[in-house]
């Protein structure tokens, strides 16, 4: 069963990692087109995938793109904002550049892109939105002030977001998932020591996958989750801080 046939779906941050695994899956899922965006170049064989270039400070690109979609393929159904930065450094020593790069990019870009799109859901009726969080926006982290407040943001924003979308019998659907320590080129380079500290606050003695996420993602973004809104997933291994 392809549980999201004939969907249309937006992904930010889509060229590589959990991007990638996510636009993957809703092409391998039936969806009729997934438009998978970022500030690189997204390269893709799938025939049901289409790759775009867009900043998601860029308001004017953003309208531009929406556009676009809703004109060649009739509406957005689907919405995952993944794009995001880090710029780690301790709290007393955190530049406003680094402050204002990492909140440009992953508060106010999913506050820019979700406000374009949700016209045409609200229009339509029905969508599914799903904003990537973070366990550092339930829990916190050291040297990522900047980081934790985004994804503590947008978990506030799609509290609020529920109940606005979902006026007047709108099924607008609007969802977080929180990733733990997902396994990446990065995580890849770090000391068997640091993994081991990392998996001891994991009970289930692992590290995520980017294909774990995008499973939860592809749940939220299906009718298999119709009646859940305004939840947060962790997808963590049971991590707690």
């Amino acid at each position: 069963m392809n549980r999201i046939e004939g969907k249309v779906a937006l992904v930010t941050g889509g060229a590589a990692g959990i991007g990638r695994a996510i636009v993957e899956r809703f092409a391998a899922e039936g969806a009729k087109m997934v438009i998978a965006c970022d500030v690189n170049p997204c390269e893709y064989e799938q025939e049901n995938v289409v790759g775009k270039i867009l900043n998601v400070t860029d308001r004017e690109g953003i309208k531009a793109l929406v556009k676009e979609i809703v004109d060649t393929y009739g509406t957005i159904d689907i919405l995952v904002n993944n794009a995001g930065i880090t710029k780690d450094g301790p709290f007393l020593r955190m530049s406003e550049e680094q402050w204002d790069a990492v909140i440009n990019i992953n508060l106010k870009g999913v506050f820019n892109v979700t406000q374009a799109v949700a016209p045409v859901m609200t229009k339509a009726k029905k969508g599914s939105i799903i904003t990537l969080s973070s366990v550092v926006g339930l829990y916190g982290n050291i040297g990522q002030t900047n980081y934790s407040a985004t994804k503590a943001g947008v978990i506030g924003m799609t509290q609020t977001w529920k109940k606005e979308l979902a006026r007047k019998g709108a099924q607008i659907r609007v969802n977080c998932v929180a990733p733990g320590f997902i396994q990446s080129p990065m995580t890849d380079k770090l000391s068997e020591k640091a993994v081991e500290g990392i998996l001891s606050g994991v009970p289930l003695q692992r590290m995520g996958t980017k294909e774990d996420v995008a499973n939860a993602v592809l749940f939220l973004a299906s009718d298999e989750s119709s009646y859940i809104t305004g939840a947060v997933l962790p997808i963590s291994g049971g991590l707690s801080f």
